[in-house]
């Protein structure tokens, strides 16, 4: 009977909707919606992904405000021959946010920069599955039956909601060492706002069966020093930036933690649940380490008009710690490879466009109904604006392209019979903003 109620999964409802590692998102600036690769940038989104460069860039003051619109599917298929006269059924995970907004702030002054960015930089959105999801409905379902009760007997009420935002403010000081070098140092702090919550109800004429119900939030802080380097000499630039890792180790707020099972007293359910409940009281704390984030990035301008970069972002997961050590699971930690290129139609208008391969270093130990990734190509495009000389409209829109994860189980939770899950998921973004300078 254990088998089925690991409530601990509830918590595990893995919520982002972003471009970049499992925890990190790298897509703060609409020029990366319609570039994607901004690694070796001298514009106003260098505040983050290229600090170090801001030296090469306008002289004075720069203020950027940015807003995206994301939205995306998490689904599982799950097939199960052997059970029940052949199970087949896909589970819909509903995934959004609001609108993201994103701040920038630069201020130049001969060799010296100052800069700050604010954001939404890990996870970002809330995720939904109405119907609940496999790994609590399959085995509820053959525990009942095993006792007598079909599907027609009862009502089944299962569903799973989380949200997470990791929302940091980051600072940075810019001093150009040589004619063609630079450095920059910054400083980040993230706070980790999050929520749990869910039911699974079984109910008989009236007559609760089971009744698992969560209400849990998670808050805490994590800081991380940065720094980073860029060489400019010609039309070459060469970027490179390392983001230390971010502890982030948040208590739990549990408003509601129930677990009763019919015909069981208090201590029997607890005795089944184990330690898998515990770890879920209110005060014990949960990892959500943002890793360590290595990026290289060349750019080059084949002329005064087109402009193209390569980049490399390497996470280190495997050194960040998940809940559970999930992040010894992982067989390496992310890799991602960008290209980005753009093109001056004239003084006015600019237009740009570029990819991104994601390998996330994926496992089947790592993947988990409520907490899943797939590897993806993400292609961007937009353009640019130049109303005046001091304001820029900026505008692109990018789609992600996600290979399934297909996971096989000889015993699927623990049934005794071979069942597999396939993983899936969308994801859209659209943005706007505006750049102004002083």
């Amino acid at each position: 009977m254990k088998k089925i109620f690991t409530l601990a999964t509830i918590l595990c409802v893995s919520v982002g909707i972003r471009a970049g590692g499992l925890m990190t998102n790298t897509n703060y600036h609409i020029a990366f919606d319609r570039m994607m690769a901004r690694g070796a940038t001298f514009d106003i989104d260098a505040a983050y992904s290229n600090p170090a460069g801001l030296v090469w860039g306008h002289e004075g003051w720069q203020l950027s405000l940015n807003f995206q619109k994301p939205w995306q599917n998490r689904d599982i298929e799950t097939s199960i021959p052997g059970f029940m006269g052949g199970f087949n059924q896909k589970y819909n995970g509903k995934a959004s946010a609001p609108i993201v907004p994103a701040l920038f702030a630069s201020y130049k002054k001969n060799r010296f920069a100052v800069s700050a960015m604010i954001g939404i930089v890990g996870s970002g959105g809330f995720v939904e599955y109405k119907d609940g999801v496999p790994m609590f409905n399959v085995p509820l379902t053959a525990l009942l039956a095993q006792q007598g009760v079909t599907p027609d007997m009862y009502t089944l009420d299962s569903q799973m909601k989380g949200k997470q935002y990791i929302y940091g403010g980051q600072i940075n000081f810019t001093y150009k060492i040589a004619d063609f070098l630079s450095a920059a140092v910054g400083f980040r702090a993230n706070y980790y706002d999050g929520y749990y919550r869910g039911h699974v109800v079984a109910d008989m004429g009236g007559t609760k069966l089971v009744n698992l119900q969560l209400d849990c939030n998670q808050r805490g802080w994590g800081f991380a020093p940065i720094i980073s380097l860029n060489y400019h000499e010609g039309p070459v630039t060469l970027a490179g930036r390392y983001e230390f890792r971010t502890k982030i180790n948040v208590p739990n707020d549990t408003k509601e933690l129930t677990a009763e099972i019919a015909g069981m007293t208090p201590e029997q359910t607890a005795a089944i649940l184990g330690s898998k409940v515990g770890a879920y009281m209110d005060g014990v704390k949960t990892r959500y380490d943002m890793p360590a984030l290595l990026v290289l990035a060349v750019g080059v301008d084949f002329s005064s008009k087109l402009r193209g970069t390569l980049e490399y972002h390497y996470f280190d997961d495997l050194h960040a710690k998940m809940g559970g050590d999930r992040q010894k699971t992982l067989t390496h930690g992310t890799q991602e490879v960008l290209a980005g290129i753009e093109y001056d139609i004239n003084e006015k208008f600019t237009i740009s466009c570029g990819a991104q391969h994601t390998d996330y270093g994926l496992s089947d130990d790592y993947q988990q109904n409520t907490s899943f990734a797939c590897d993806s190509w993400s292609i961007g495009l937009g353009g640019a604006w130049n109303i005046n000389e001091k304001i820029r409209l900026n505008a692109g829109y990018f789609i992600s392209l996600y290979s399934d994860y297909k996971k096989t189980q000889s015993s699927y939770q623990g049934l005794g019979i071979a069942g597999t899950d396939i993983y899936s998921r969308t994801n859209n973004v659209i943005g706007i903003g505006i750049d102004y300078k002083f």
